[in-house]
């Protein structure tokens, strides 16, 4: 059976998707941009900071499925330039302290020309109800 899952503290989908759908076990989220949900606007500027604002989106489509980072098992980053690397890293870190596993690969061109983009897979078994 699949669930929708939405929640209004994280940024709507800017197209024909959704924040995160349940699966199962699993839940597949999105990639989470670092739009402010309360504006819609994309306000934070650098790397450090768009990857901060990416997590607190992040963190609020898993809560919406009662799940947190630490139910998190793969996640996918998209940077707009690889030179950004290690100062994504010291933000990623400190919110994926459980090491999922993780591709991170440097694109063309990210939507609104953000400079970073996270997609997540989380387990949930036995952390919502049925």
């Amino acid at each position: 059976m699949l669930k929708k899952i939405s929640t209004d503290k994280a940024p709507a989908a800017i197209g024909p998707y959704s924040q995160a759908i349940a699966a199962g076990d699993f839940l597949f989220a999105s990639g989470q941009i670092p739009i402010d949900p309360a504006s819609g606007e994309i306000r934070a500027e650098g790397i450090e900071a768009q990857a901060e604002q990416v997590m607190k989106n992040i963190g609020e489509v898993l809560a919406a499925a009662g799940a947190g980072f630490e139910d998190v098992v793969k996640t996918t980053c998209f940077l707009a330039d690889m030179a950004d690397f290690a100062a994504f890293n010291g933000v990623y870190e400190k919110f994926f302290t459980g090491r999922p596993a993780r591709s991170c690969v440097a694109v063309r061109q990210l939507p609104k020309n953000v400079l970073c983009e996270v997609e997540v897979t989380a387990y949930l078994a036995g952390k919502r109800e049925n």
